[in-house]
């Protein structure tokens, strides 16, 4: 009797869902903690607060920054890829003269080799004693003997031409895989530019009229000023051309002389240059990006520079800050990504960026890294 009760009292096993029942129970469970979320809102994650328009602003800048160190970058690696390029036909051509010469070996002993067949082989003693004029023929074996001489020699030709020819053909597929790394690179940075740019513009896009007036004002101050004016007095747009008549000669010259007449050559070109578009890659003549302009402004002087900023100030004796002259290279920003030419009074003439023509600028308004003299 007591068994009994304790057994009555005893709870009922449970038994585990298996099958269809786990399944459904599982279902259950996983839409009632849907539920729960969703009703309290207690696990759902904060929208991100949208940047302000100064966050915008400082975010485009660092874009414009980016995108122009890339430019520098991607001006180095298409310096690379073109001579990597000529490297190639270069040895193109050589192979192509080297195949010539052997050609024409080949053709000579193949001659030879023709003439030998059609006159037979008769052991040479045997010649001699059916020759009825031994002279002439002991005459005529010392002219064998030479062309067999010969014969030799131009086997050893044709030797050396094969092993030239493999020479230059191994030297072509090292420079060919040289230059496919070359034009990688090259994709690389024209990739990462427009990116940049894209995004840049992209975030300009969120701004309202007047705050992306307002940048715009802050950008051009940090830069130089407003769009560049011309001579009648009106507005240079950035996508536009200024040239000859129409040119910027309202914009003050540079009051100190200039220290040869090389370096007033190089200031002029680039007074020349005063509204023409920042265009990245470019060196002109309708267009420029920074290190594009000061090399186009020396080689209007009669001076090659090379092709990038971080190559460019080691172009010259360095000078210090004290001691710049007109048509001094001025250097910006710890990683040297950006150069103008100097003009005097503290200004300098540079392309600043994309929508900003070129432009006369004051040296102080970027993190100044260093000059160089050209000449």
């Amino acid at each position: 009797m007591a068994a009994h009760r304790k057994s009555a009292h005893r709870k009922p096993k449970q038994r585990p869902f298996t099958g269809p029942a786990a399944r459904t129970a599982a279902t259950l469970a996983l839409a009632g903690a849907a539920t729960a979320t969703s009703v309290g809102g207690a696990g759902a994650a904060p929208a991100e607060p949208a940047p302000t328009a100064a966050q915008v602003r400082a975010k485009v800048d660092r874009l414009y920054h980016d995108a122009e160190v890339a430019t520098e970058k991607y001006n180095g690696a298409k310096e690379k890829e073109a001579a990597a390029t000529r490297a190639v036909d270069a040895l193109a051509d050589e192979a192509a003269r080297r195949t010539d010469r052997l050609n024409t070996a080949r053709h000579t002993l193949g001659s030879m080799a023709t003439a030998q067949y059609r006159t037979g082989t008769l052991d040479p003693a045997l010649q001699l004693a059916l020759s009825s004029d031994p002279d002439s023929y002991l005459e005529r074996a010392a002219h064998l003997d030479r062309a067999g001489d010969r014969q030799t020699s131009l086997l050893s030709n044709i030797r050396r031409q094969l092993s030239g020819i493999a020479r230059v053909k191994a030297r072509a597929d090292q420079e060919t895989e040289a230059l496919a790394a070359r034009r990688a690179e090259l994709d690389k940075h024209r990739t990462a530019i427009r990116t940049k740019l894209t995004d840049a513009r992209t975030l300009l896009a969120t701004l309202t009229a007047a705050e992306r007036a307002a940048y715009e004002r802050a950008a051009d101050a940090a830069h130089g000023g407003g769009p560049a004016t011309s001579a009648d007095g009106s507005t240079a747009h950035p996508d536009r051309t200024v040239t000859g008549a129409h040119a910027d000669r309202s914009a003050p010259r540079a009051s100190v002389a200039a220290p040869n007449s090389r370096a007033a050559r190089a200031v002029s070109f680039a007074h020349g240059a005063i509204g023409k578009p920042y265009v990245w890659g470019a060196t002109g003549p309708n267009a420029f990006d920074c290190s594009g302009l000061t090399q186009a402004a020396w080689k209007a002087a009669g001076v090659s520079l090379p092709r990038t900023t971080y190559t460019q100030i080691n172009a010259g004796q360095r000078v210090s800050r004290s001691e710049l002259a007109p048509g001094d290279l001025v250097f910006f920003y710890s990683g040297i990504s950006h150069v103008g030419l100097y003009i005097g009074g503290g200004q300098m003439i540079h392309a600043p960026r994309p929508g900003a023509p070129v432009r006369i600028a004051p040296i102080d308004q970027m993190p100044f890294a260093g000059a160089t003299r050209v000449a």
